[in-house]
């Protein structure tokens, strides 16, 4: 395969300085990712009308396109410091840790894989394997964590793993990685520059 066909995803060799600690450039952009990604957590949007209380947010896409320009440690850094930060305006801790479980799962695993398998082969096969892992961590999440701070029952979670859990996690799953391929290769080349 040519080398023009292949999606970019960095090795971080340009990142790091010779003894392996992060380059002033990477921490500044890393703190640019971790903003746009706290300032996105606060954009809620319902995409599932079966369940309108259940909102999607795009903080993940910013966390995987950080995790595929920079590495794994810097995507799950991307997605666990804005939710942090959010408690600080937003008591939801419980609500916090699962949408980290969920972006960890989804964002760290893809980017393994597709640093593993190079090109657009890599990449999907990441987040295909990113996403099974993510909307598996959802659904354990929900089941275990839900009962903790509602009314809601474990019984009852697991009632809405089929008709609202799976399909509400998948759309949010399936627009993280369809947006993150779509914009996280001209996003390397310009942090690349």
């Amino acid at each position: 395969m040519a080398a023009s066909t292949h999606t970019h995803v960095s090795h971080d060799t340009h990142s790091t300085t010779a003894g392996g600690t992060w380059s002033t450039r990477r921490i500044a952009t890393t703190a640019l990712f971790c903003a746009l990604a706290f300032v996105l957590t606060f954009v809620e949007i319902p995409i599932f009308p079966p369940a309108p209380w259940l909102m999607y947010d795009p903080s993940g896409i910013v966390a995987f396109v950080a995790a595929l320009v920079f590495g794994p440690s810097t995507g799950a850094i991307v997605t666990i410091l804005p939710w942090v930060l959010k408690t600080l305006f937003s008591f939801n801790p419980w609500g916090h840790v699962m949408a980290i479980v969920a972006g960890v799962a989804l964002c760290v695993p893809a980017t393994l894989i597709a640093r593993r398998v190079s090109g657009t082969r890599g990449l999907v096969a990441g987040m295909v394997a990113g996403a099974v892992i993510a909307l598996a961590a959802c659904i354990v999440g929900n089941i275990i964590v839900t009962p903790l701070y509602t009314a809601i029952s474990t019984a009852d979670v697991i009632a809405m793993i089929v008709p609202i859990l799976l399909p509400f996690n998948a759309l949010k799953i399936v627009i993280n990685c369809v947006v993150t391929a779509l914009i996280q290769k001209p996003i390397a080349q310009i942090v690349s520059k």
